[in-house]
């Protein structure tokens, strides 16, 4: 959980905040993600990931894009004694990342954004607006979440 904000050095390397690190372990996986981020997963969390989609049947054209959206995206990292790492180039530019940067914690992985991107799309605003949105979603309900 959490968020923290932090700049590539001068290698393109990323520090990742103390508070992950434990969990990442020292070699890690990161993925594109979805949205305009990439997902950095330890190596256990990345093989049950890979264990679901590699189970998916290659008779659906749906499900061959989305393996080689991951695997082709991917890339095994491997983190130094100062906590820092360097995803290669190819995989930052599918996602920006590139000068600031916020690690987002969500629990099974992290996901990392351009801190500009990141404001746009997640930002004050847009998350005050979603929580709203999801509250008046709420309204039918018992009060669980």
């Amino acid at each position: 959980m959490g968020s923290f904000s932090h700049s590539l050095d001068e290698k393109g390397r990323l520090i990742i905040p103390s508070k992950y690190r434990e969990e990442l372990g020292r070699e890690f996986v990161v993925s594109k993600g979805y949205d305009t981020c990439l997902y950095a997963y330890s190596n256990a969390e990345w093989q049950k990931f890979y264990d679901e989609i590699m189970q998916l049947p290659d008779t659906s054209a749906k499900n061959r894009r989305r393996k080689r959206y991951f695997m082709v995206n991917s890339a095994n990292v491997e983190m130094d004694r100062q906590g820092r790492v360097l995803i290669p180039a190819e995989i930052r530019a599918l996602a920006d990342i590139n000068g600031d940067i916020l690690i987002a914690g969500l629990g099974n992985k992290l996901e990392i954004w351009n801190r500009d991107l990141w404001n746009a799309t997640n930002g004050r605003e847009q998350m005050e607006a979603e929580g709203r949105e999801i509250a008046g979603e709420s309204d039918d309900d018992d009060g669980e979440l």
